[in-house]
């Protein structure tokens, strides 16, 4: 079963507490408690066009983890063992150059799947998973998600459209890195980060990530990031602190995107 639980932020987190019936239940407490677990799970991209019963028996295959700040979840080089689903918390895809320069491919927030690709023995990660705040997911073997993808073609077509979407996302940002300056990505980057890690803070709306994992994010330097939160804040565009970046008026942020 799950159940949600209230964050300290105002939010809500789904918490997976058994995922089998107790002994002695009947079988209709059984199908009602599957119903409500894929009742909780269904607004989730992964689950998409799949009924509440089908949710809850996916939900039922997986099993329920909780991360610690800065643990990782797989090295990359690591074969790919398992999916995860974020249900509260963010997760960062990361690679390291050769010069040992972190870059951040992508954030996780509640609702997305790490691990979706090649789920064999013979693949392996090409990237770093690493918990940026505490996050609870639902796990599954990979086998157990393949069995699943194999019984429920609309989880398959949902993990293809996850996966379509997040290079098409990979080569939007490609091409800003190579065409636009440096304050237009920061604020096009800002702007995606609200709908993937964004959280609702007196009226207002707050990332939490430094300034040197923005720079991380659009391949710049820490100084240029700080240079233009300042800029913003003195705008009051943004409120910038050490580890977050509260978003105050978003249209402003958009319309500066847009004049750069």
């Amino acid at each position: 079963m799950l159940e949600t639980r209230v964050r300290s932020d105002g939010g809500s987190a789904i918490i997976a507490t058994a995922c089998s019936c107790k002994r002695g239940a009947t079988n209709s407490s059984c199908e009602i408690a599957a119903n409500r677990a894929g009742a909780l799970v269904q607004h989730y991209p992964l689950f998409c066009n799949i009924s509440p019963r089908d949710c809850g028996e996916i939900v039922s295959a997986a099993r329920k983890e909780v991360y610690s700040r800065r643990q990782t979840i797989y090295l990359e080089g690591d074969p790919v063992r398992q999916t995860v689903l974020l249900t509260s918390g963010c997760v960062k895809i990361v690679q390291v150059g050769q010069n040992g320069t972190e870059v951040i491919l992508r954030l996780n927030g509640p609702g997305e799947a790490l691990g979706m690709v090649g789920l064999n023995t013979q693949t392996r990660h090409c990237s770093t998973a690493q918990v940026l705040t505490a996050s609870t997911a639902l796990v599954w073997d990979a086998a157990a998600f393949e069995s699943l993808s194999m019984r429920f073609p609309a989880l398959r077509r949902n993990t293809s459209h996850i996966l379509y979407k997040r290079l098409e996302e990979l080569e939007e940002r490609f091409r800003e890195i190579s065409t636009e300056k440096v304050a237009a990505r920061l604020s096009h980057e800002i702007v995606r980060l609200l709908n993937q890690v964004g959280r609702r803070v007196n009226g207002a709306v707050q990332i939490k990530l430094s300034r040197e994992e923005l720079a991380q994010l659009i391949g710049t330097t820490l100084f240029t990031v700080s240079r233009l939160l300042s800029d913003w804040d003195e705008q009051g565009i943004v409120s910038a602190r050490r580890e977050s970046v509260t978003v105050n008026n978003l249209q402003a942020l958009i319309e500066l995107s847009e004049r750069e």
